[in-house]
């Protein structure tokens, strides 16, 4: 072998060697922090540091809310600042009802926006504050809304919040500022506003559907014109889809073509709280899967219906048959046994059957109704061994869209005259093909 050859050999492969080491080194010094560009975070994050601070309250939100994947991606592109409220701001001065409210499984996505909104996806240190007395910078959140820095009577202030703490937590990717209270944006404030108004329904007695002309399908008396946003003339009846092998009925009445509710998107949040919440991964999967009434729900609220699901826990869809589920239609049948064609509450429905006794209520699967009565201190849907008690109240309530757990499945009973007794007997109806379309056509 010629060492000339070898010798030159060795020589470019160290002098590429120094090439490749000099460039690392630089990228390197260009990029302190070599696990930003990661999904991961070390030791020395600002988000480690914030779990294992004294701001445990907003630590515990944080995990509760499920955004440490959100707040770690954050982290990995850019550096950020956290506004922290001290734990007594979050336990003792914050109101309990606006508390309540964003620990609901329901109101995630609230709470989401909440904890965002206290994070900025900028360093900004105590000494980058507004010099002039007073003065304001605006910066963007990670909730997509702004937070002014403020400077004023010699305070620094973020908002409405005074500084308490500054700087008082340091790190590589961050810095987090103690702050004196809590930061509320508008969008979270208006959404529990909204939803404390609804709360102020006491008893809702089950009306009837409007006289309607059976010739027409329509009211006999003509209405006045129904404001945007108002519930429909026609009964839900009228606009749930005759049968598979029908077009669906159009929905009169304010929604129509206009839309004024996102139906869709608020199917969407309820099922994705029904997994969230855990335990009703079955009714879930029937609702997405197996049916397609998600999109026929959707289609009715963005319609200006609203609805209220019976929704039976994993444990009681687990004690369902083969039969009862093998029959085409069976699925569907079933589920619409368990949505009612109103916006009703645990509160509404248990002051219902206190002050009226045994309460109707109307089921998407007509003409059948399901019975509720006060029992054991709680709300219990059908008699015998087809009953079911209210076991999780309040799952998801929206304003359009309540969601009340239940601990049996319901199925609706019907009177048959027997001849050779001479008595009525009660039946339980067992899902058959072409019930529905049956029952759709001659109504």
């Amino acid at each position: 072998m010629d060492r000339r050859i070898y010798g030159g050999s060795a020589v470019a492969n160290l002098i590429l060697f120094l090439l490749f080491f000099s460039s690392s080194s630089s990228a390197l010094s260009k990029n302190p922090n070599p696990s930003s560009g990661s999904g991961q975070i070390n030791s020395n994050s600002v988000l480690v540091a914030l779990l294992d601070s004294r701001y445990t309250e907003l630590s515990e939100l944080v995990e509760k809310a499920l955004l440490l994947q959100t707040l770690e991606d954050a982290v990995g592109r850019h550096n950020i600042t956290i506004f922290a409220p001290r734990n007594e701001a979050l336990e003792r001065d914050l109101d309990p009802e606006f508390k309540r409210f964003l620990l609901e499984p329901g109101n995630l996505k609230s709470l989401q926006t909440l904890l965002m909104f206290h994070i900025i996806p900028t360093r900004v240190g105590s000494d980058q504050w507004p010099s002039e007395d007073p003065g304001r910078v605006k910066h963007i959140t990670l909730a997509n809304d702004h937070l002014h820095l403020i400077k004023g009577d010699g305070k620094k202030m973020v908002d409405s919040a005074a500084i308490i703490r500054p700087d008082d937590l340091t790190r590589p990717d961050g810095l987090i500022h103690g702050i004196e209270r809590l930061l509320i944006p508008r969008s979270v404030q208006e959404d529990f506003n909204r939803r404390r108004s609804l709360r102020s329904i006491s008893a809702v007695l089950p009306e009837g559907a409007p006289e309607v002309d059976p010739r027409t399908n329509r009211l006999k008396k003509k209405p006045a014109p129904a404001p945007a946003g108002s519930p429909p003339a026609l009964p839900i009846k009228s606009a749930m889809a005759p049968g598979p092998s029908l077009a669906p009925a159009p929905a009169p009445g304010p929604g129509g073509k206009r839309h004024h509710f996102d139906g869709e998107a608020q199917v969407k949040d309820f099922i994705h709280t029904l997994l969230h919440y855990g335990g009703y991964n079955e009714m879930a999967d029937i609702l997405v899967n197996l049916t397609s009434l998600a999109t026929e729900m959707g289609r009715l609220v963005s319609e200006g219906y609203v609805l209220t699901v019976l929704a039976p826990n994993d444990e009681a869809m687990a004690k369902l048959t083969t039969d009862q589920l093998s029959e085409p239609g069976a699925p569907e049948q079933i589920v619409y046994y368990h949505i009612i064609p109103e916006y009703q509450t645990e509160e509404s429905m248990y002051n219902s059957v206190r002050r009226f006794g045994k309460v109707k209520f109307d089921t998407l699967r007509f003409p059948h109704k399901v019975a509720a009565k006060e029992a054991d201190g709680s709300v219990k849907f059908g008699d015998g061994e087809r009953s079911a008690y209210l076991f999780d109240p309040d799952i998801f309530t929206d304003g359009r869209i309540s969601v009340q757990g239940i601990d049996g499945v319901l199925f609706p009973e019907m009177e048959e005259v027997v001849e050779s007794v001479k008595k009525p007997v009660k039946k339980v109806v067992q899902p058959r093909r072409g019930t529905f379309v049956s029952l759709c056509l001659l109504h």
